[in-house]
């Protein structure tokens, strides 16, 4: 039996771990979880700032506890 050998890809150095395969695999066949990651990432990191408001950063913030050296 012979085995057909993918091409290349950069970054995988020829070896392709079997949960790599089965994730590309994956990917392939189901497209929209990467719009549904893209959601999820806009969701938790791609905040948008208000220019004119320069205190709301000042109040999202935690304050920082300072060192006790008594």
């Amino acid at each position: 039996m012979r085995t057909v050998q993918k091409a290349y890809r950069p970054g995988y150095g020829g070896y392709v771990s079997e949960f790599t395969q089965f994730m590309n695999h994956y990917m392939e066949e189901h497209p929209e979880v990467v719009s549904d990651q893209h959601k999820g990432w806009y969701l938790l990191w791609d905040h948008k700032l208000d220019p004119e408001d320069p205190e709301q950063p000042k109040q999202d913030s935690v304050p920082i506890k300072g060192y006790d050296y008594f």
